[in-house]
């Protein structure tokens, strides 16, 4: 039971549950303004603020047992990120945790073949207080979030109880109604003071998710959507405002340099609005935009964001505000005990699966792209979709690979932890000139996506504009790409529907659906001559 359990009320305004809009950007970064944790202030000061503490996450993706590394030292593992958030939730009485989206999705094996519970499990545990859907969140479509949310049945894990706290979000809207599928925000009391919380996510998320995870729904304007449900909070009275918002941001460690979508967000909501938590690149923001106070605590439970906030108990307004991010190395405290005892429990349920032993790895493989946009993983995971689908090329989406392959023996789960969206593989048709335009549509107005090719190797020259940034492409033996043939193509689902903007997918001919994407991945490896091995050869070349 967290201590402000007895302190905080939650109330959702029937107002906004009939909140629709929403706006897509993201907001910038400055410098916070100083505010000690410890500061001690006279009986008068302390009688007029109230000292409230938030605690945020974000792109949590179900890592409950993952252990990864920063400058040498092991970080994250959901047992420790929950003694850091207890121990900073004991400071103050006045805590609240949120998340900011993506908590499920590209998930670990512990929580991904259970249908994510175990990670829902672990936030209520916790005792979280609002959360925001991402992206990932849609993954499996509309239903099955808000069966994770609300609660309800699955043919493979039977009942499950849902969240105990709320999810918010003014940007997705049902599309026969016309309303929000989720409340707008929520107003949290402490101290007789409110809070109101306002969601939004990622207006991008139809490009990026698989149609059938967004049928039925649309995703209005972070922006717009940010202020109507501000106009209704302040209309209630409410002064102190908080956004969850699955959108991108990032900055210097000073607060400098603040830039993406979130900082853009940023500059155009009300001023009422104090403390934005943004996600969804992985990435380090601290800094204060148009009075704003912007945080993002980079992924996978590696860190998380505490923001202390000042409120005026005479205006309800928030007067001062600052945040740290918090690294959560796991050599500066101990697990907590209740949530290691539910990663074993877990563990052991999955252990028959994941704990298979595919082959070995002679050297760590890894999916970090050279200048030219070609990576080792990517060479091997484009290599087996074609040997699965026996085509003349395939194509893989960086964003699709999500973890290394280690040196040593690899098995079912950490293969698992590379490929976790069980995408089937798309065999289709496609002529020389659709191939070039394909690999052209790599370069976008505002994100390069380079994919991961296997059949082909192509140059490119990135003086040349969007569109035509493509040179020359050659078949194995040497000789160009025929623009006027027709070649064989494996693609994932994901890019097969137009995923990442690659509309050329949707015009491929002759469709065939083959394995899914991890099943080939395991076939190649264990064909393979053992230990096995992967290297960027060369297959992408850029001119200058």
């Amino acid at each position: 039971m967290k201590l402000s359990s007895k302190l905080v009320k939650t109330t959702v305004s029937a107002l906004a549950l009939s909140a629709a809009l929403s706006s897509a950007s993201v907001f910038a970064a400055g410098q916070p303004g100083h505010l000690g944790k410890k500061q001690q202030t006279d009986s008068s000061y302390s009688h007029r603020y109230i000292d409230v503490q938030l605690l945020g996450i974000n792109d949590f993706h179900g890592q409950l047992d993952v252990t990864r590394n920063v400058g040498g030292r092991a970080v994250g593992r959901a047992d420790y990120l929950a003694a850091y958030l207890k121990q900073r939730e004991r400071e103050n009485k006045n805590t609240l945790l949120v998340h900011a989206g993506d908590a499920v999705g590209a998930s670990s094996p512990v929580s991904a073949l259970l249908q994510d519970e175990p990670t829902i499990e672990f936030l209520n545990k916790l005792g979280f207080d609002v959360g925001t859907p991402g992206n990932h969140e849609f993954d499996e479509g509309v239903d099955e979030m808000l069966r994770l949310i609300y609660g309800g049945a699955h043919p493979n894990t039977g009942y499950f109880s849902g969240a105990d706290f709320p999810y918010v979000s003014a940007n997705v809207i049902d599309k026969e109604t016309g309303k929000p599928i989720l409340p707008p925000y929520i107003i949290k009391r402490i101290n007789g003071v409110r809070i109101g919380f306002i969601g939004v996510t990622l207006s991008d998320t139809p490009t990026i998710v698989i149609p059938s995870g967004v049928a039925g729904v649309t995703f209005t304007d972070e922006a717009e959507a940010i202020n109507k449900a501000v106009k209704q909070l302040k209309r209630q009275g409410v002064r102190a405002i908080v956004v969850l918002a699955h959108n991108p941001g990032v900055s210097n460690k000073d607060g400098s340099n603040a830039s993406g979508e979130i900082v853009e967000i940023a500059k155009k909501i009300d001023d009422e609005v104090d403390v934005i938590f943004a996600g969804h690149n992985h990435a380090y923001l601290n800094a204060e935009v148009d009075g704003k106070l912007l945080v993002q605590s980079y992924a996978y439970g590696t860190a998380f964001s505490d923001v202390d906030l000042k409120i005026d108990r005479r205006t309800k307004d928030i007067v001062a505000k600052k945040a740290e991010i918090v690294t959560t190395y796991q050599d500066s405290i101990k697990p907590d005990p209740e949530i290691t005892k539910l990663i074993n429990k877990y563990e052991a349920k999955v252990a028959p699966i994941i704990n298979q032993v595919i082959g070995t790895a002679k050297t760590t493989i890894t999916n970090v792209q050279n200048a030219s946009g070609e990576s080792a993983l990517g060479n091997l995971i484009a290599d087996a979709q074609r040997a699965a689908m026996k085509t003349d090329f395939a194509f893989m989406n960086p964003g699709g690979i999500r973890a290394n392959i280690e040196q040593g023996e690899v098995t079912w789960g950490e293969l698992y932890n590379v490929q976790p969206f069980s995408n089937q593989l798309v065999k289709m048709t496609l002529t020389g000139e659709q191939i070039r335009k394909l690999l052209n549509q790599q370069w976008q107005p505002n994100q390069t996506r380079m994919l991961q090719i296997s059949g082909l190797t192509y140059t490119w020259d990135a003086s040349k504009p969007i569109g035509d940034k493509v040179v020359d492409i050659y078949l194995p033996n040497g000789t160009k790409l025929d623009p006027n043939a027709e070649y064989t193509v494996t693609a994932n689902s994901f890019l097969a529907d137009g995923g990442d903007n690659f509309t050329v997918f949707t015009e491929g001919k002759n469709r065939e659906v083959g394995p899914v994407d991890l099943d080939a991945l395991i076939n190649y490896i264990q064909q393979l001559p053992q230990p096995f091995d992967a290297h960027i050869e060369g297959r992408i070349q850029p001119l200058r």
